[in-house]
């Protein structure tokens, strides 16, 4: 194996295991305080927001905020589905069968 790979490999180990300890040692004696906690519950929507937005907005490279574009569509049923019914499952299923209706049958 290249050197240059496994130092740039236990460097990456290195530095997540010094950002997980550090909390744990931070927080270990006091608890995490009750700001940071409802901080904290909001980042893997605001994470999972920031993945799948540009891939439904943008799905050639550029804006595409119209009925053509099928990816935004099935978006929008997903995000509507996910808020009246609040089940993963559901939701991913309905809108995987969104977009494979409108991708074979309704190809702009």
């Amino acid at each position: 194996m290249n050197l240059k790979l496994v130092s740039i490999v236990l460097g990456m180990a290195a530095a997540t295991y010094i950002t997980r300890i550090g909390s744990q040692v931070l927080f270990a004696s006091t608890g995490m305080p009750a700001w940071m906690e409802r901080w904290l519950k909001h980042v893997p929507t605001a994470f999972l927001t920031a993945l799948i937005v540009p891939s439904l907005l943008m799905p050639e490279g550029h804006l595409d905020i119209s009925l053509g574009n099928n990816y935004l569509l099935a978006g929008a049923v997903a995000a509507f589905t996910a808020y009246r019914t609040r089940n993963v499952l559901i939701t991913i299923l309905i809108g995987m069968t969104v977009i494979i209706i409108l991708n074979r049958f309704m190809p702009f």
